[in-house]
């Protein structure tokens, strides 16, 4: 069952934290979640699942910034959200989807227990321009059942664009490599 979106307002600082609230972005079933001025792109050629790949950041400017087709842009949502006993997921928002804007390829589905960013993966199939603070998508919460045990992965708590973690999944060792100039969330330094 998908929570109405009275229901996530009286849920709020509850089991629903969104912060910064507006009213203004309240929907009958979901929340307005807005595109933070900065976005994040690969450096490398071919990413390699195994290992950290390079990332630069590019902010977006007043005047908007045209995203190129066959690009991948991580972005990220300007609130930050927590949620307990309920399952978050975002969606792109339909006035998005029509300019052939994809805000998230795959990753929609939250786990229960998530507190941070919402980490966007932005590919355009054609060029489009896009701005800061645009409400970029929305957030919705399913109802769950059963014994809850609450996210306590990789992307917790983070505090920035989440590029790829998972080389630690595959190589281990790399995670605390000291040699290794990880990238990744604001306890780590950023290649630049």
């Amino acid at each position: 069952m998908i929570l109405s979106g009275l229901e996530i307002k009286r849920r709020l600082g509850r089991d629903v934290v969104i912060e910064p609230w507006d009213d203004a972005n309240l929907n009958p079933n979901s929340y307005n979640l807005t595109l933070h001025n900065e976005l994040m792109v690969y450096e490398e050629v071919v990413l390699d699942m195994a290992k950290p790949n390079r990332v630069r950041r590019i902010e977006i400017p007043e005047e908007g910034l045209v995203l190129s087709p066959n690009q991948l842009y991580l972005g990220r949502t300007v609130e930050r959200t927590t949620t307990h006993n309920l399952v978050p997921q975002i969606e792109g928002r339909s006035s998005i989807g029509r300019l052939g804007l994809f805000v998230h390829v795959t990753a929609g589905f939250g786990d229960v227990g998530f507190s941070g960013f919402w980490t966007l993966e932005m590919f355009a199939v054609q060029p489009v321009r896009i701005y800061a603070g645009v409400p970029i998508c929305q957030i919705f919460y399913h109802e769950i059942t059963g014994e809850i045990v609450e996210y306590a992965s990789k992307y917790q708590h983070n505090h920035d664009i989440q590029p790829s973690f998972l080389f630690e999944e595959i190589s281990p060792d790399l995670r605390s490599d000291p040699q290794l100039p990880l990238n990744f969330g604001m306890e780590r330094p950023l290649w630049r």
